[in-house]
């Protein structure tokens, strides 16, 4: 990819994910930057899933913080209570799918850079798209945000990318 390809993406806003309806959805990702899953965000992943019965997974990111003068920093790492609240998200979205017939697995991770380790894990696990709960889009000087993971994920993704609003109150 040049460089000249690079900037158009980042300035881009990612084209809507195709009607689910054109698609074969066997194996289907569910994906949160740190957030709690929301109802919606559930509810979308199942309707997408139902046709074919797809298989879901659950992943979710603890946040790491950054580095210290470019080395890692045990102390920027998330702490246990981080580490847990995403371990419940998990279990409580894999128990929701569960409980509504699906077969569910989950994966907690650290990293700095979720987009990229969303769209790795993706690939290797040959998911057919992805569904994310997002706030609305914020524009450029927005996309600081760790909130508007989502809008960089869809953006940048080969893979169909289903973003569903939910609000600040949940």
């Amino acid at each position: 990819m040049t460089r000249r390809a690079r900037v158009g993406v980042v300035l881009r806003r990612a084209s809507p994910p195709p009607d689910p309806s054109t698609l074969e959805i066997r194996r289907l990702m569910v994906a949160s930057e740190g957030r709690a899953f929301a109802y919606p965000v559930l509810v979308r992943a199942m309707e997408l899933a139902r046709p074919l019965k797809a298989q879901l997974f659950v992943m979710t990111i603890a946040r790491v913080w950054g580095t210290g003068l470019g080395f890692p920093n045990p102390g920027l790492q998330p702490t246990r209570k981080e580490w847990d609240e995403q371990r419940l998200n998990a279990r409580t979205a894999v128990e929701s799918f569960e409980k509504a017939g699906f077969e569910a697995r989950a994966l907690v991770l650290a990293t700095r850079r979720p987009r990229k380790r969303f769209l790795q894990e993706a690939q290797l696990r040959g998911m057919d798209a992805i569904v994310m709960g997002t706030d609305p889009h914020r524009g450029l000087l927005g996309d600081f945000l760790w909130s508007q993971e989502p809008h960089r994920v869809a953006r940048v993704s080969r893979i169909p990318v289903y973003l569903v609003s939910v609000s600040q109150t949940q």
